[in-house]
Parts: structure tokens; sequence; C-alpha cells
């Protein structure tokens, strides 16, 4: 690497921003005690949110974007004072780089649409992350995938070689990758490939679950005549489906609209929930409390 260039991973406009993510046990101080310790280390705060679950003993929360020359140099010792405050206080918390893209392993099966919003999102500088590879069951996707210039693995998933076809993607995305995404992956994950990104496998689902589950939802919906249709983002638990929610939307039917119609609508709002859920993901806008989350967007 010449000196002055920056991985391409790595955004310049942020190269000394850093993003702190804290939960604590409410009390009074937190938010002074976090301000003074980023003042006296020569921290500039440049946004700020916090949320409170319940002023009397809940739990509190705080998202701060900070500026710090020579970041790079500096975290490391950053965090280690900051470790003193944090016990202070019982504080869950992370310090984040800003300027450093997170790497996404995108699985998918046949249905291209959530795939494709992320594509598009990430060729047009709106998604800050940078996708490392596409993952899927089939190779239906191979073409399209590869045209923007992105890795494309094809492994096979059966009954009886799922077990193999999971060795193989943990053996592809181990150490390469900060998260996965499941843009309409239709298989199962294990709780062994979970426990390698917990709260870091975001999937995208219909919200007719658990009301309509198992095959053909959208004609489930149609025969009971349902006025509203949406898409639920989670992250992925060993709860099938039950994971911390992150996003959701809906969008009003009619007795007009036929199955078809229904599964274009449910479409669309799937590409945008599953793209607005991944973006606050990589941007560390999302706190993840027992099966909750709290998202500062």
């Amino acid at each position: 690497m010449t000196p002055n260039v920056l991985p391409k991973n790595q955004r310049d406009d942020l190269k000394n921003r850093a993003r702190m993510l804290v939960s604590c046990p409410d009390q009074p101080g937190i938010v002074a005690a976090v301000s003074r310790f980023l003042y006296e280390h020569g921290a500039n705060i440049v946004q700020s949110d916090q949320y409170t679950m319940d002023p009397e003993g809940g739990l509190f929360f705080i998202r701060i974007e900070f500026d710090l020359e020579n970041l790079d140099e500096r975290r490391e010792k950053l965090k280690e004072d900051f470790a003193v405050v944090a016990q202070q206080f019982q504080m869950q918390w992370s310090i984040n780089r800003a300027g450093r893209k997170k790497r996404l392993a995108i699985f998918v099966s046949k249905e291209d649409h959530a795939l494709l919003e992320l594509l598009w999102q990430w060729q047009a500088g709106d998604l800050q992350a940078d996708i490392a590879m596409v993952i899927s069951n089939h190779n239906d996707m191979r073409a399209m995938v590869e045209s923007f210039d992105i890795p494309f693995h094809h492994i096979p998933v059966t009954a009886a070689t799922k077990e193999e076809a999971e060795r193989q993607q943990l053996e592809l995305v181990s150490g390469q990758v900060d998260a996965v995404v499941l843009a309409r992956y239709m298989q199962i994950i294990t709780p062994k490939f979970i426990e390698h990104f917990p709260n870091r496998i975001i999937n995208i689902h219909h919200s007719f679950l658990p009301a309509f589950v198992g095959g053909k939802p959208y004609a489930q919906a149609h025969n009971r005549g349902v006025k509203i249709i949406g898409a639920t983002a989670h992250y992925v638990t060993e709860e099938l489906d039950g994971g911390p929610i992150i996003e959701q939307d809906v969008q009003r039917v009619s007795h007009r609209d036929n199955v078809d119609d229904l599964k274009r609508i449910g479409r669309h709002i799937e590409r945008i929930v599953l793209a607005r859920a991944v973006s606050w993901h990589v941007e560390d806008r999302v706190i993840v409390h027992g099966n909750k989350t709290v998202v500062f967007n």
C-alpha cells in the first residue's frame, strides 16, 4: 500500500470519525461522564442520540458519533481508558471506526428482488458497506452478480449435503465478513452457523408470520381477504423467525388485488425493509437488548 492511500474499504472523509454504542442501567450522570471522557481525550461530538426505557430503574441507550485526530493510532488506548468509565456504570459498549466499511456476505436462493436492491444501493454509494461475496444454493444469479464484479459462490444444499454445504459456507465467510444477509435465502440457518455471527445475520420475510406459515403465504392471505401486507427484517437466532426485529413496513391492499398483485407489492416492501435494516446495521445504529432492538435512525 502506498502512503496516504486508504484501503478500498475505508472512507477518507470519515477516517477520524468513530461511533460509540452504549447500553446500561439508567442513572444520573451517564451522559455527563461519557461527554467529559470524550472531551478530555480531545474528541469532538458531532451527533448524539439517546433513549431511556424507563427512567425509574430501566435501561439507558446512547449512540454517539465523534471525531478524534489520528483515530487509528489512538483507538485502542481510547477503548482501554473508556473501560474504566464503562465499569462504573455497568455498560455494554463498543467503539467502531465509521470510516471502515463493514464487509457483507449475501445469501440468496432463486428470488432476486431483495438482492438486487442491495446491489443497486451499493453501486450507487447509498449502502455504506462492501459486498464481499454472494453465496447461493442455486446458480441462477451468477451472471447478474458477476456483472457487478462481485464473487459468486454456488453451494448446492440438500438434506443429505446440508452439513457439508454449511462447512463450505463457513469456510468462505469466516474472518472475511462482518455480517451475513439472507436476501430471500430459502434454507434454515443452523445454530452452529449462527454462533459464528451473533446478532450479525439479517433475514427478511413477509410479516404474515405466524398467521400464515408454510407454503404460499400470499395465497393464504388472499383467501383470508387481508387488508394489510408487510415485511419484517430481523436478526437470526435459534428460534425460527423469532429474532430481534430491526425494521418493518406495511402497505394497504384491497379486494381488487389478486395473488400476483400481493406478491408484487410484497416484493417491493421486502426489498426496501431489508435494505433499511442492513444500512442501519452497517452504520452502527442498532443496539440489541434481549429479543428487542433500539434503532437510532
